[in-house]
């Protein structure tokens, strides 16, 4: 038996983590040339951050390595190359996908499945994917926790959802997911400012989110949702929803000790730690309610 408790904040911060995000910028100084002296000045603050960070969650401790790498390179947005392809890939397999799901009877599964996969798009954990390969391996696999019958019932009965989003090109799948299921009561929320290649307005925008939803910041330019440091914009509709829809690792990280039964968490697990977290094997599929205890 293996069930989700408090003390999640402490729990995800994990040397692993801390691994994963030096990871992270080593593939940043090879992309951007960046010089020794300068990677020897960032891993000097790198360090000194994590050593300061007693109380910060990893999302927050990334946004503050973000900060200060984009300080070095002088660049305000270091993933934006990523993000524009990603969301160009992304839209011609919408293009693909979209005739087929809205001629199918009910279609909230192969949507839902389609959202889920279009989470492995993920410069933040990455350098490379294969979004067809996951798309093909997604629609026929058992999800490690499944609350999805549940998840369809709230999402016919609720009237204010918010869907919190992750990473650019997922964005896109995301849409396909509100456009067949849910158009009209969405509001869809981005990250408050440049984070990994977590979507912002921009990203919204190239993927014209708008069409099928209400979109909003959350405020912050942390790659998560971390409530106490959103705007009272963002507080105001979360306060309201009958329905959240958390996208990603990084949601989970900030929501999970919520327990909120309004929240439903859909992630690829791409990761050790997540994996222990909840209870499945790393590369599965999960989607699970914050109200409901993990039991395996």
């Amino acid at each position: 038996m293996n069930t989700v408790t408090a003390n999640t904040k402490s729990k995800l911060k994990d040397p692993r983590c801390v691994d994963c995000f030096r990871r992270s910028y080593f593939r940043l100084f090879k992309k951007y040339k960046v010089s020794e002296i300068l990677q020897t000045n960032f891993l000097k603050r790198f360090d000194e951050i994590i050593k300061d960070a007693d109380k910060l969650s990893s999302p927050e401790i990334q946004r503050e390595l973000t900060k200060e790498f984009r300080n070095l390179i002088g660049v305000e947005d270091p993933f934006l190359e990523e993000k524009k392809a990603s969301n160009v890939q992304a839209l011609k397999i919408f293009e693909r996908w979209e005739p087929v799901v809205f001629e199918e009877v009910d279609s909230f599964k192969t949507t839902l499945r389609l959202a889920i996969a279009g989470n492995i798009m993920d410069y933040g954990a990455a350098d490379h994917f294969d979004i067809d390969s996951v798309i093909i391996k997604v629609l026929h696999a058992d999800f490690a926790i499944d609350h999805s019958c549940l998840l369809k019932e709230k999402i016919e009965e609720a009237k204010n959802i918010l869907y919190l989003g992750d990473n650019a090109g997922e964005i896109v799948f995301d849409r396909l997911f509100i456009k067949s299921n849910m158009s009209d009561k969405v509001t869809y929320v981005v990250k408050g400012g440049p984070v990994l290649n977590d979507v912002t307005l921009r990203d919204a925008d190239e993927v014209k989110m708008r069409r099928n939803a209400d979109v909003i910041t959350n405020g912050y330019d942390a790659p998560s949702t971390v409530l106490e440091k959103c705007s009272p914009e963002f507080i105001e509709h979360y306060n309201k929803a009958d329905l959240i829809i958390s996208k990603g690792q990084g949601n989970l990280e900030g929501l999970i000790n919520e327990k909120d039964p309004r929240i439903f968490f859909l992630l690829m697990v791409k990761c050790d730690v997540i994996a222990e977290l909840l209870g499945v094997e790393k590369e599965s599929f999960v989607v699970y309610n914050g109200g409901i205890d993990i039991e395996k």
